[in-house]
């Protein structure tokens, strides 16, 4: 299989069902955490108070979900899948949270396109990603699937 295309401005012809790509790593800091809490307004003490969360089966503060699948949609950016032709963010689907992510946990995102569907009146086509958001170990701390919105070249 080909590899997913690594830079910006790609469109929708370019991608084929099948393709793989991987993101670089990003280490998830106690910021991150601090600062989606204070963007999101969810100050859930699991993810806040580090006291509390020696109690918790955890044993320490953990991501916020939708902080993990944030920064997820943020390594796809850089790699140039989501690049610069994405018209919409259209869906997140069957998205699964399976391990929590820790401050120290350095992540990154495999994709694999398994879908690809020209929609000519819209001058785009819809791409369904299979994402996943894998830490230092390799171990899948989320995943589902992605629907985006790109443009065709003509």
């Amino acid at each position: 299989m080909s590899n997913l295309p690594v830079s910006n401005g790609f469109y929708f012809e370019d991608f084929s069902v099948g393709q793989k790509g991987t993101s670089a790593g990003r280490t998830v800091t106690e910021h991150d955490i601090t600062s989606f809490a204070g963007l999101s307004g969810d100050f859930n003490q699991i993810h806040t108070d580090a006291e509390y969360a020696k109690d918790t089966p955890f044993g320490q503060r953990i991501a916020h979900g939708l902080l993990g699948l944030s920064i997820a949609s943020g390594l796809a950016v850089q790699t140039g899948v989501l690049g610069a032709n994405v018209i919409a963010f259209r869906e997140v689907n069957e998205w699964k949270f399976v391990k929590p992510v820790f401050i120290g946990d350095t992540v990154k995102v495999e994709m694999e396109v398994v879908e690809a569907k020209h929609l000519p009146r819209l001058k785009a086509g819809s791409l369904t990603l299979a994402a996943s958001l894998l830490n230092q170990d390799n171990a899948t701390c989320m995943k589902g699937l992605w629907t985006v919105l790109v443009r065709t070249r003509d």
